[in-house]
């Protein structure tokens, strides 16, 4: 086995499986494989104005039989479990031609599916044909290798990018066109290119800085650019010679974001504010009334930041949970403060004082 340090963002040419073969044991973060689709395509499409469609008629997305998908897909899953860190994960990405038998041999091998994702094309090549419907979208698993993994998962650097929504497991992002898509002689040099954008998003929530990030099946080159500009390391295999060259070129173009650019700042927990805190700080002062909104219900706080109510005692949680018949509420969104003849929630005083303790940090 080698060591995998002398591999780090390299392009190794040859068979995935050999290659992979020579690698160590648990020696990588992630791995993201867009394996050949066995489209069994036998013809040339045509458009209504004759225009020959430029899909994937490659020699390597051709096998005799599934039999023989079948047992390529194994080999190469096989040796990706064995590549993974225990806390590692993998995506693999498919279309209807192939990731149902890919992701059965998965869970066959012990993968444990996280989710699986739909990635919807926003400009999806039509039917030309007209005899099926459009298709318009390509399936990613998401997996690790056993189910207590302690994988990564940015979920709130997610939600912030997804303006402060829950990130869904349906991603709309186009094909890829334009400046993006590599040509050579004015065609496509790599019939089923990626997206820079949808690579982004798979390393942004499954990895970290660092992190060694692995590609068997490379062809142009994307995950490879896009890790090195978010700062992981890759270890890309790719058998054609001509892909190689043009993964090469490509990762010539990437600069590196800077470090500080990087930081998951989001994920950073917020320093735990107790609202005996607050009282022993002087922000609310000890024999002071919080009131409800409305003003229906007070408490008077006591100096070890509990509430006295109605000859009851308690904490802001528990006090407020009475008053409402409730077992069990948030006290820091029931009561406030009377500041200049205004009422201010006394999780408003908790964010300031949170804010003041990060910016005296």
């Amino acid at each position: 086995m080698q060591n995998l340090n002398a591999y780090l963002n390299s392009v190794l040419q040859g068979d995935c499986i050999e290659i992979m073969q020579t690698l160590p044991d648990q020696s990588v973060d992630l791995i993201f494989a867009d394996p050949p689709y066995n489209l069994q395509l036998k013809n040339q499409l045509y458009r209504p104005d004759q225009s020959k469609v430029e899909g994937v008629f490659d020699e390597w997305d051709r096998f005799e039989s599934f039999e023989q998908y079948d047992q390529f897909t194994k080999a190469w899953l096989s040796e990706c479990k064995r590549l993974l860190k225990p806390n590692g994960s993998i995506w693999v990405i498919g279309s209807y031609h192939n990731i149902f038998r890919v992701g059965a041999i998965m869970q066959n091998l012990g993968f444990w599916f996280l989710n699986d994702i739909v990635w919807i094309k926003s400009n999806p090549m039509p039917n030309f044909n007209g005899t099926r419907f459009a298709n318009a979208h390509e399936t990613l698993i998401w997996a690790t290798t056993h189910p207590k993994a302690k994988y990564t998962f940015h979920y709130h650097s997610l939600k912030t990018m997804n303006e402060d929504l829950q990130m869904r497991s349906d991603w709309y992002l186009p094909l890829c066109t334009g400046k993006e898509r590599i040509k050579i002689s004015n065609q496509k040099a790599h019939s089923a290119q990626k997206p820079e954008a949808l690579l982004y998003r798979v390393i942004i929530a499954t990895s970290n800085v660092g992190d060694t990030i692995l590609d068997l099946f490379s062809g142009s080159g994307t995950t490879a650019a896009v890790a090195k500009k978010l700062g992981r390391n890759f270890v890309c295999i790719e058998k054609e010679p001509t892909y190689v060259q043009i993964i090469q070129e490509r990762l010539k173009q990437i600069q590196p974001l800077p470090q500080e650019l990087l930081a998951y700042k989001v994920e950073i927990p917020s320093p735990r504010v107790l609202f005996g805190q607050l009282v022993s700080q002087g922000i609310v002062q000890v024999g002071e009334m919080l009131f409800d909104y409305t003003r229906t219900h007070q408490a008077q706080v006591l100096a070890d930041g509990s509430l006295v109510c109605n000859q009851k005692v308690g904490s802001i949680h528990k006090i407020s949970a009475m008053l409402l018949g409730k077992p069990s509420n948030n006290g820091w969104k029931f009561w406030h403060v009377m500041r200049d003849n205004q009422l201010v929630l006394i999780d408003d005083l908790r964010k300031k004082y949170i804010e003041q303790l990060t910016f005296d940090g």
